[in-house]
């Protein structure tokens, strides 16, 4: 745990608790840390070396603040713009914020952990991912596709309806063949094609038995590893069903 406690402090006094902020991640940094990121084809120029532990420490020590989020993301820091995934406020989160953010991009696991800790849970996550699913950018493009696994691994509501619109986007963009971009896509497949409803899971396996079969390459990468993995899961036993709660004995004769 972290020897010192940034202090929550008045929202006005952003400044000072940025410092704080980064003067703890510091505290925390190690150089082997910080040299191991490369074999993750993460930039090392910008970063201080902290585990994801830390930083998750950190983050819930810091409570959400999205002023301080926002000033954090200011200074490019590698793990303070992992630590504004972890302290954002979805509520405050804006359609601008998110295209901009997402043009500061410069490898995956900022990318993913924002999707998966802060805008799966904003009003604007759908739209997003549509907006930025034909994107130029890798970085963009693949946020676009984090978002809809985030969102099939994260709705607990049980409609289909948005996931099947998302394997749309998915077919559609199966045969780019950027890294970050082509695992992006195959992450969404798989993760939609590992929900409970049954519409969501026949779609996705029919998608990748199509996309196995075709002519591109990257489609067919797609397509054959996202089989693999739904062969593995539907191999599985199902879950038990849960136990009705036991009722507690009476401890004296009911009433007359």
């Amino acid at each position: 745990m972290p020897k010192t406690t940034p202090s929550k402090g008045p929202r006005g006094d952003i400044d000072a608790r940025v410092k704080e902020a980064l003067a703890e991640l510091e505290r925390l940094a190690t150089p082997a840390r910080r040299d191991s990121l490369a074999r993750y084809a993460i930039p090392s120029d910008h970063a201080l070396g902290v585990s994801m532990r830390d930083v998750q420490r950190l983050a819930r020590c810091l409570g959400r603040d999205h002023a301080l989020a926002k000033a954090l993301w200011k200074t490019g820091v590698y793990e303070a713009r992992m630590l504004c995934a972890y302290i954002g406020e979805a509520d405050r989160v804006t359609p601008a914020e998110m295209d901009r953010w997402c043009r500061d991009f410069d490898n995956w696991a900022v990318c993913d952990t924002l999707c998966f800790a802060l805008w799966d849970h904003t009003p604007h996550a759908w739209a997003m991912a549509d907006k930025w699913s034909s994107h130029r950018d890798e970085f963009v493009k693949r946020a676009a596709f984090a978002l809809l696994a985030a969102l099939a691994v994260h709705d607990k509501s049980g409609e289909d309806a948005p996931h099947l619109g998302g394997l749309v986007l998915i077919e559609r963009e199966a045969t780019d063949a950027r890294n970050f971009v082509k695992k992006g896509v195959n992450w969404a497949l798989r993760a939609v094609g590992s929900r409970r409803g049954p519409a969501a899971r026949t779609a996705a396996r029919a998608l990748a038995t199509r996309l196995s079969a075709s002519e591109d390459a990257t489609a067919r990468w797609i397509g054959k590893d996202a089989l693999r993995a739904f062969t593995k899961l539907d191999a599985k036993p199902p879950k038990p069903a849960a136990k009705a709660p036991r009722r507690k004995a009476a401890t004296r004769p009911p009433q007359r």
